[in-house]
């Protein structure tokens, strides 16, 4: 079973940037497909980004490519959610999943096993 544990949310101005991070304890991450998912107040859980465990294989959703890139370093056991150009609209909650079984639909909360506790950004001047 593997704990996630995210980090690096704060505060940040419109335009400016932020990296998230979800480190790994209890299993490595490679074997596992990992997700970012963020949830503002009075809103569902969105899918944000995924990276795969096998071909390192990205997704996005429409509302941040360009401008957020997921990475994974097995190394250290960590992937991370960079965050540019960011907006008002992306303050949330982020959260990280992990899933071990195949992912169908990347973007969908059920099909990961494990969550983090979340880390807030919040974007505002």
């Amino acid at each position: 079973q593997v704990q996630l544990v995210e980090s690096g949310g704060g505060l940040a101005q419109p335009g400016g940037s932020l990296r998230l991070s979800c480190a790994a304890s209890g299993s490595t991450l490679d074997g596992y497909g990992i997700g970012w998912f963020r949830q503002a107040p009075g809103k569902e859980r969105e899918g944000v980004s995924y990276i795969s465990r096998r071909n390192g294989w990205t997704g996005y959703g429409e509302f941040v490519k360009g401008r957020f890139t997921i990475s994974r370093d097995n190394a250290k056991n960590t992937v991370y959610l960079q965050m540019n150009s960011l907006k008002p609209e992306d303050t949330a909650v982020y959260y990280c999943a992990a899933a071990r079984r195949l992912i169908l639909n990347w973007a969908v909360p059920g099909s990961y096993e494990y969550w983090g506790q979340g880390t807030r950004v919040t974007v505002s001047s």
